[in-house]
């Protein structure tokens, strides 16, 4: 990780999704951005367990990658495979994530949050972040919670400074 800014990789999971209809990853390039942190890539995979896996090893694997967030995939249909594909790959999970996930879900949405499967953990050293796919959702998911753990200044602690140590055994 380099010292001014946490390098992100934005992955949609969509079958119906492309660049120009993504309006979800997009939002979340542009606020990683507009956040002072770096870009380090961003992609669009198809609802498949082994496009998913394919994609978060790959970016765990490369050191210009802190931090994965992915959008889409969370719910409950038969296509919904975001949690399946992940899971398996977490060295950690981060079991406080769907508990606040889910309250600031049902500040927004209300019940309707019970159709989330949002998810996170960590996957070598880089820590995975799964939102659904709505635009809601992963404006909530950026400003009231990853935003301000992805910041320095955030205490009494954040995700940042414990970074150089995911690697630790």
């Amino acid at each position: 990780m380099s010292e001014e800014k946490v390098g992100i990789a934005v992955l949609t999971i969509s079958d119906t999704r492309d660049e120009a209809s993504d309006t979800s990853g997009a939002y979340l390039a542009g606020a990683v951005e507009a956040d002072g942190h770096r870009l380090a890539a961003k992609r669009i995979v198809p609802d498949s367990i082994e496009a998913i896996r394919e994609a978060v090893m790959a970016w765990a694997a490369d050191p210009a990658v802190d931090v994965i967030v992915s959008t889409g995939g969370t719910g409950l249909t038969g296509r919904d495979v975001t949690p399946e594909a992940v899971l398996p790959l977490f060295d950690k999970v981060i079991d406080g994530f769907p508990a606040v996930w889910h309250a600031i879900s049902f500040d927004s949405i209300g019940l309707s949050t019970l159709q989330s499967r949002a998810c996170a953990g960590i996957v070598k050293s880089t820590l995975v972040f799964c939102f659904p796919g709505s635009g809601g959702a992963v404006r909530d998911g950026w400003t009231k919670l990853l935003s301000k753990q992805l910041d320095r200044s955030t205490r009494p602690c954040n995700f940042v400074e414990i970074m150089p140590r995911l690697s630790e055994r």
